[in-house]
C-alpha cells in the first residue's frame, strides 16, 4: 500500500476502533450499554483521547497514579492547611452558592453544570491559561502556590454536600489528569470516590491523582460537607503528544467560566449564557408540547454534535496529514 492509502485507511478505521476500545476494553468497569456510553462516555472525543493515551508516558497509564512520580505536586500537600483556610473562608462567605445561582454567569458552565442538580458547587482558581481576578482577591495564597507548578492547567475548590452524589461518568477530554487534595472532609469511608472500581475516601491533607477518563462516581453519605482542591494536571507525554495536546487544551481554555463579576468568560461560556433564555423557553415547552420539545431538543443536540465532530475531524485530519508526510 502507498503511504496515502495507509493514511486513508487509518483515518477511516481509527475512529471506529477508538470508540470500540473505550466502550469494551478500557479499564475494568464497563458501560451498562450503548445508551450509558452515549450519555456519559462522550464517544465523540474517543479518537482524540485514544491518541493521547498512546502518546502518554508509562507513569500515566493506569486509573490511579503514583504521586511519587509527580513530585512537583508535593508543595500543595505540604501547604494543605493554607489552602484549607482560604477554601473555608470562601464557603463561609457564600461564594460556592453564588457560582451556582442562575442569575450569575458562573452558573453557565459547559463542563460541570450537570453536577449542580446534585448539590455540587465550585470556585475556580485558574483555568488553562487564565487566573481569575476573584481568585487573586479571595484566595491569593492558593493562587501563589498554584503558580509555582507549571503542570497545573486548572484548579478549583469543589464542594460535595451531605447526602449528595455524582453519578457514574467519565470526563470527555484526556489532556490532563485529575488531582484531589482533601481540605475539610468528613474523614469517613462514607464519603468516597470510585475510579474504575478503585474506592478512595477523602481525608484532610491527603492527595489523590487519577485519570478522570476512566468511569468514576462519587458519594457523600455522611452529614458533613466535603471540601477539596481539584486540579487538572498536565498529562505526561512524548514529544509528538505534547504538540497535539497543546491544540487540545485550546478547546478547554474556551470553557473558562467566571466566578464573579470582573472575571473573564470563555467563548463556550458566553455562548451558553447567551442561549439560556432559549433553553428556558424549551423547558416551558416541555410541559405544554412534549413532542415538539423533543424534536427541538434532538435537533439542537445534533447541531452540537456536528460542531464537535467538525473540530475532531479538523484535528484528526491535521494529525494524519502529518503522519502521511512522515511516511512519504
Amino acid at each position: 500500500m502507498t503511504p496515502l492509502s495507509i493514511a486513508l485507511v487509518c483515518f477511516i478505521l481509527f475512529p471506529v476502533a477508538s470508540l470500540m476500545y473505550v466502550y469494551r476494553f478500557r479499564g475494568e468497569q464497563r458501560f451498562t450499554g450503548p445508551v450509558e456510553y452515549f450519555r456519559k462516555g462522550w464517544p465523540i472525543f474517543a479518537p482524540l483521547n485514544v491518541l493521547l493515551y498512546g502518546f502518554s508516558s508509562s507513569k500515566a497509564k493506569s486509573p490511579i497514579l503514583d504521586l511519587k512520580s509527580y513530585p512537583e505536586l508535593q508543595v500543595l500537600e505540604d501547604n494543605w492547611e493554607v489552602l484549607q483556610h482560604e477554601a473555608l473562608e470562601l464557603y463561609k462567605n457564600g461564594y460556592f452558592d453564588s457560582t451556582t445561582d442562575k442569575n450569575n454567569q458562573s452558573y453557565y458552565d459547559v463542563g460541570f453544570r450537570t453536577f449542580y442538580k446534585y448539590g455540587w458547587s465550585k470556585f475556580y482558581c485558574k483555568w488553562y491559561g487564565t487566573v481569575h481576578n476573584s481568585a487573586k482577591e479571595h484566595c491569593p495564597k492558593t493562587v501563589e502556590l498554584l503558580e509555582r507548578i507549571d503542570s497545573v492547567n486548572g484548579a478549583m475548590f469543589t464542594l460535595l454536600p451531605p447526602g449528595s452524589k455524582l453519578t457514574r461518568h467519565l470526563d470527555p477530554i484526556a489532556c490532563s489528569l485529575r488531582y484531589h487534595l482533601g481540605l475539610s472532609t468528613p474523614n469517613d469511608d462514607g464519603c468516597f470516590i470510585s475510579i474504575d472500581g478503585n474506592v478512595h475516601s477523602w481525608r484532610d491533607g491527603k492527595p489523590l491523582l487519577f485519570d478522570e477518563t476512566y468511569l468514576h462516581y462519587a458519594r457523600n453519605d455522611t452529614d458533613t460537607p466535603r471540601l477539596i482542591l481539584m486540579c487538572d494536571v498536565e498529562r505526561p507525554m512524548f514529544f509528538l503528544g505534547r504538540g497535539f495536546n497543546f491544540l487540545y487544551k485550546k478547546i478547554l481554555s474556551m470553557m473558562l467560566v467566571p466566578n464573579l463579576a470582573g472575571d473573564k468568560a470563555g467563548l463556550f461560556s458566553r455562548v451558553f449564557h447567551g442561549v439560556s433564555p432559549i433553553l428556558a423557553k424549551g423547558k416551558a415547552l416541555k410541559k405544554t408540547n412534549r413532542s415538539l420539545y423533543l424534536v427541538i431538543k434532538w435537533a439542537l443536540n445534533a447541531l452540537i454534535i456536528l460542531a464537535l465532530l467538525a473540530v475532531v475531524v479538523l484535528v484528526t485530519t491535521g494529525l494524519f496529514a502529518l503522519v502521511k508526510n512522515l511516511l512519504a
